[in-house]
């Protein structure tokens, strides 16, 4: 397949706790499950070359973009985006910006990510503010959540734009048809939560949009899945997602020394082994791995920046299925039925 008919992604291939070798593991398997796609690497091609030799299709299906310059773990958003023009980072968003690829995957600092995706890339016709949007399991099936972090302070408007854009994403990304919202609040009573959750509510069910909001739902109902979109600030997502991460990693390590711990716990293991490797696979977080950058005028993925190669993996999927399925121009379209007006008649009539 030539270059003209492939998807071509631009991977900052300095990004990462264990950048570059996890990004070049990650594309090599990305390639073998993802038909139809082609890559710009953005790093140190004299550290690049040596990884691609140890996967000759991977190497065939790229193109280098040599920079020695790299965006730091802890560095501050306003600095990077000052002073990393030729850093892997900024070259990949660029490459959006300018067609060369139609997305941009890097496992590299959200903050500067964010700050140059906003600059580079602009945002949407009325949006004014990009929200991080990922995919969390819960009990019934997987569900969309955002906020998880860019904007720690939000109006009710800017909750209502989360909610297109995760309405719209959870569409593209999970197939379904149509998406439940549900706004995060202490309780479901209407009277319950600040006056920025209560008028965001009050927007949501008067609003002419054809959306299905379910009104407002609590912690517990994440992992139940009552709803498919959750929205929420960025504070509160960003939180919810570190406890949940956490939460789960601890039990992960309770049954891994329970069974580690004794003659007993290692029988167990045996019994229920193939029981327990269905689990992992429903439950690893590696497979959840790729927030997208909603409301940003083009694709960017933020992988989890402690990742492997299988995570990395899940992130380029996830850009594939954004990129593919049209994500951003069914953003537009929804905000375009939020801006305009309805018409009296109906608004009478209803």
């Amino acid at each position: 397949m030539s270059s003209s008919d492939s998807l071509i992604l631009a991977l900052d291939a300095m990004g990462g706790d264990d950048a570059p070798a996890m990004v070049i593991d990650g594309a090599a398997l990305a390639l073998e499950r993802s038909s139809g796609i082609r890559f710009l690497l953005a790093g140190d091609e004299n550290r690049l070359r040596p990884l691609l030799a140890r996967h000759g299709e991977l190497e065939k299906a790229c193109e280098l973009l040599h920079t020695e310059e790299f965006v730091s773990g802890d560095a501050k958003p306003s600095v990077a985006l000052r002073q990393g023009r030729n850093s892997s980072m900024r070259l990949v968003i660029d490459a959006v910006r300018d067609g060369r690829a139609a997305a941009a995957i890097s496992a590299g600092n959200t903050g500067a990510l964010m700050a140059m995706a906003k600059v580079v890339l602009r945002t949407l016709p009325a949006i004014d503010r990009p929200a991080i949007a990922s995919v969390l399991p819960s009990r019934q099936r997987p569900v969309v959540m955002l906020d998880l972090g860019a904007n720690v302070d939000c109006s009710a408007e800017n909750l209502v734009q989360f909610a297109v854009m995760g309405e719209v994403y959870a569409r593209a990304v999970l197939d379904v048809e149509k998406p439940r919202i549900g706004l995060l609040n202490v309780g479901t009573e209407e009277v319950k939560g600040d006056n920025v959750v209560r008028e965001a509510a009050t927007l949501l069910r008067d609003s002419p949009l054809d959306i299905d909001y379910a009104g407002f739902v609590e912690g517990n109902d994440v992992i139940d899945g009552v709803v498919d979109v959750i929205v929420t600030d960025g504070f509160t997502g960003n939180v919810a997602l570190k406890i949940a991460e956490g939460t789960a990693s601890l039990y992960a390590d309770a049954l891994r020394n329970a069974f580690r711990g004794s003659l007993r716990g290692k029988l167990a293991y045996l019994i229920g082994r193939s029981a327990l490797g269905g689990l992992r696979a429903k439950f690893d977080p590696r497979l959840y791995n790729g927030a997208m950058f909603l409301g940003v005028n083009g694709v960017v993925v933020k992988s989890h920046g402690g990742t492997d190669a299988i995570g990395f993996a899940a992130a380029i999927k996830a850009a594939v299925d954004i990129a593919r399925r049209g994500t951003n121009e069914r953003i537009i379209e929804g905000m375009a039925a939020l801006v305009t007006e309805p018409d009296p008649a109906e608004t009478a009539a209803r």
